[in-house]
């Protein structure tokens, strides 16, 4: 599921902030903004814009705060992050209606709304090493690796809580999304946006090959995509410490059925083909039942478990173990620690 960065809301609730008169927040579904006093009030429309948007500079000049504006694919602007204010945790940015007034578009509620607006995901620079040369874009009949935040299913999380469903819930790692397929005839190794072409000096080419990650995939017979975090030297500080680079499968697609293999046929894939690693499998059997969405993002928090003495873990994958759905949970905690 591709993220929706920017889209028109109605919000929830308006909450005071304690020992704050100036300000408040806005609930949207599950997450909590912080706005100035009066500026929304209960049931208006707004555009949400979630943690990691780029904002460019026109629609939020204030978010520059009297310095001159980043830069991102072009744009000025600034990436939202999770802040505090008077203690406050704030996550996105909401914009009045006002702002889609000049593209005299026929809008309503659950519009996306970035591409109007010039807005677009910020994603962090990959190094030269993971980056490589591309062949071209990231294949349209892969599915990317992207699971929408439980802050954007609350309806959702009502309904699964009437039904039998059992979730697989794994350790979400910090490192970059790394692909390789087969196709008949063709193969080849993707970050999250891009194919990259074969490099002794491309990380991701280096990794599948020395996993041998092809021939197990065209040993299967199958035309498939293997999934997973590529971490370690050279990415994301290495907060796990590993020594080069190391692939961690957590999901795996079948291409010509266009779905991914439920948790229970990954997992016995890996086994039959002697993958060596996988994401950290946290729960194989999980039940929601009376968690809330804060619950569900309390639980994110914790330390990892890849390595000893783990940093704080970025948060949890869930996925239905009929492998009709999933979800991310984010730590709070983890964003907070490192700016994101």
């Amino acid at each position: 599921m591709t993220r929706k960065m920017a889209t028109i809301r109605k919000i929830d609730a308006i909450r005071p902030i304690p020992d704050a008169d100036a300000i408040e927040t806005a609930v949207i579904g599950g997450w909590t903004v912080v706005i100035k006093c009066d500026e929304f009030k209960v049931g208006d429309l707004a555009v949400y814009c979630e943690i990691d948007s780029f904002i460019p500079t026109h629609l939020a000049p204030f978010l520059s705060k009297g310095q001159e504006p980043r830069e991102f694919e072009g744009i000025k602007g600034e990436r939202l992050r999770t802040v505090r204010l008077k203690k406050q945790l704030s996550q996105g940015l909401l914009l009045p209606m006002s702002c889609l007034t000049n593209f005299g578009a026929d809008l309503s509620e659950g519009d996306d709304v970035a591409e109007t607006l010039g807005i677009v995901k910020w994603e962090a620079t990959l190094s030269a090493q993971l980056a490589g040369d591309a062949v071209g874009l990231f294949p349209s009949w892969i599915q990317k690796t992207d699971q929408e935040r439980i802050q954007n299913l609350t309806s959702e999380l009502a309904e699964w809580k009437k039904q039998d469903i059992t979730w697989e819930v794994t350790e979400k790692l910090d490192g970059s999304s790394m692909t390789v397929f087969v196709r008949d005839d063709e193969e080849g190794v993707c970050s999250r946006n891009l194919q990259l072409k074969e490099s002794e000096y491309n990380s991701m080419w280096q990794v599948a090959r020395r996993l041998s990650l092809i021939d197990k995939i065209k040993a299967s017979g199958r035309n498939l995509a293997i999934q997973g975090e590529i971490v370690g030297e050279g990415i994301q500080k290495n907060r796990y410490r590993i020594r080069g680079q190391e692939f961690f499968v957590f999901d795996i697609y079948d291409i010509d059925a266009g779905c991914y293999l439920t948790p229970a046929a990954r997992q016995a894939f890996i086994a039959e083909h002697n993958i060596v690693v996988h994401v950290p499998i946290i729960r194989k059997n999980f039940v929601i039942d009376n968690q809330t969405v804060a619950d569900l993002l309390f639980t994110a928090e914790d330390k990892s478990v890849v390595c000893e003495n783990g940093p704080e873990r970025e948060g949890l994958v869930f996925k239905c173990n009929d492998g009709s759905v999933s979800f991310k949970a984010i730590s709070n905690k983890f964003l907070m620690k490192n700016g994101d």
